[in-house]
């Protein structure tokens, strides 16, 4: 799976980008006659990653540790504090227009949520892949591991380093629960050259959202902080 999911990200760019073009020359994409085919009720699962011990350990650090984390990785830590209204967020997913990629509430679409990302540092591969364990159909490091050497370690960047890939795989990059997906690792390598994280942010946020409003029920895997946020921020 090496580079797989630095491929979709960068495909997601230029999808994104020919998407814009192609909607600024055509208007409207949708074919002549489109009928949707949406559920009139939906059975969403808005399981997240419980969060407690990582805010503890933020609460631990003193304030030259957090100015650190900082420095390194811009705001993420008050994703932390989000939470996560599960009776709200299923409203919210009704809303979900799959056709136009949007949310409609009446005649009004919203669709500017836009996260961005702060560029990382990152070269501490060796202390965390020989952690990875197969979980399902994919390679994940447990938390608990995880944990571990942030509680731990000597080096305190280490320590921030490895705090910061925790929030990637437990909030923004969601896959199995209590695990860290190894594909988090490799674009952490490829961060410091400058790839943005908006377009796949988005790009899974979008087809998690579609799925679940498409069938009416699923688990939604995706950066679920993000819709809360912009949520709170428009109403």
């Amino acid at each position: 799976m090496e580079n797989e999911f630095l491929n979709k990200v960068e495909d997601n760019t230029a999808v994104r980008a020919w998407s814009e073009k192609l909607q600024s020359e055509r208007g409207d994409s949708l074919a002549e006659g489109y009928i949707s085919e949406l559920q009139d009720f939906i059975r969403v699962n808005v399981a997240q990653n419980e969060l407690q011990e990582l805010r503890d350990i933020w609460a631990s650090w003193d304030d030259g540790v957090k100015q650190l984390f900082y420095q390194n990785y811009g705001d993420i830590s008050y994703l932390l504090d989000i939470r996560v209204d599960k009776h709200l967020f299923r409203v919210i997913v009704q809303f979900w227009n799959s056709a136009y990629k949007c949310f409609t509430f009446g005649d009004v679409d919203f669709l500017d949520f836009y996260e961005e990302t702060d560029k990382h540092f990152w070269d501490e591969r060796a202390l965390v892949t020989a952690r990875i364990q197969q979980k399902g159909d994919s390679k994940c490091i447990p938390w608990e591991n995880l944990r571990d050497l942030i509680l731990t370690h000597m080096d305190v960047k280490k320590r921030v380093d490895i705090f910061a890939l925790s929030i990637y795989g437990l909030v923004i990059f969601p896959k199995a629960l209590i695990h860290v997906d190894e594909a988090i690792i490799d674009l952490f390598d490829r961060l410091e050259k400058g790839i943005t994280l908006v377009p796949a942010i988005l790009a899974k946020t979008f087809r998690s959202l579609s799925s679940c409003r498409k069938t009416g029920e699923g688990r939604f895997i995706g950066y679920a902080q993000l819709l809360m946020a912009w949520f709170h921020g428009h109403f």
